[in-house]
């Protein structure tokens, strides 16, 4: 979850470190999400990461995932170019290659194909207008995994527009085991909720950090929407890119991935999560 709605911190943080900042999350182990309903929420889709006896549904049937236990900054995940050569030393693919790309990969990873997209079309706006950033759509999809299973948590669909239907909102910030107390911020405008904060979408921002980051990927002028999968997308891009300078570093990934949500074995599900799609990427060819 991006937590902060100020710039990210470029602090390093050691793994021995204690969570800072508003966490909804334990970080003693992997993420466990069960489905609750709140009252006057009814139709969306509520992630509860509190509970440590939930059983954690697995992010993507039928594609394994080897958890890999790297150590903080000491090596980052494969990356895996966009459509065929589409990678940093060439023209920038066109929009028919990066669906038909995205069908082909889907197949391969079990990443929905529109999600894909979606993360391919971030990687590319990103690398316009940050080069020097290094985001590979892999790190977005190793994000996406742990926060919605590529924002198809619980049922919920994507729109060929990229708008999640159910909306995906998360437990309130109320305070409880395992989470902070974050009150209200926005008079309950993107969460439903007037009396407490809860990340939203499918990369999971917070209210305050989405009033920051949030960005319009179609560029019509309407307001950044997060339960629109190229919104969220393009906008945890701007945000890790912020967070840590230099992505294709070992440093850099980890102080985007560990500002983006503080916990060591947060950090190694992404990890383990890109690599392994960038393996299954490049199997292709």
């Amino acid at each position: 979850m991006a937590v902060s709605a100020t710039p990210p911190s470029t602090t390093p943080i050691e793994p021995s470190s204690p969570p800072r900042g508003p966490h909804r999350r334990r970080v003693v182990g992997p993420l466990f999400i069960v489905i609750v309903l709140v009252a006057g929420l009814v139709g969306v889709v509520v992630l509860d990461r509190s509970e440590e006896s939930a059983r954690r549904p697995p992010a993507d049937p039928a594609f394994e995932v080897p958890q890999q236990q790297v150590l903080p900054r000491s090596a980052v995940p494969q990356a895996a170019a966009i459509a065929p050569g589409g990678d940093r030393t060439t023209v920038r693919p066109t929009t028919a290659a990066v669906r038909d790309w995205a069908t082909t990969v889907s197949e391969k990873t079990q990443i929905p194909s529109r999600t894909l997209v979606a993360y391919a079309e971030a990687e590319l706006a990103v690398r316009a207008s940050a080069p020097e950033c290094g985001l590979s759509w892999t790190t977005l999809a190793g994000v996406g995994r742990v926060e919605s299973h590529h924002g198809r948590y619980g049922g919920t669909t994507i729109g060929d527009d990229g708008r999640l239907s159910p909306p995906i909102v998360g437990i309130p910030l109320d305070g409880s085991e395992g989470v902070k107390a974050i009150p209200d911020t926005d008079d309950g405008r993107l969460d439903g909720d007037v009396e407490w904060d809860r990340a939203v979408g499918a990369m999971q921002f917070l209210p305050t950090t989405w009033s920051r980051w949030g960005a319009r990927a179609n560029g019509d002028g309407e307001a950044p929407d997060p339960q629109n999968i190229d919104d969220a997308a393009l906008s945890a891009a701007k945000y890790l890119c912020a967070s840590g300078g230099d992505l294709s570093s070992a440093d850099g990934w980890w102080r985007a991935v560990l500002t983006y949500n503080r916990s060591v074995a947060y950090g190694q599900d992404v990890f383990s999560g890109a690599d392994a799609y960038a393996k299954a990427a490049r199997e292709l060819g």
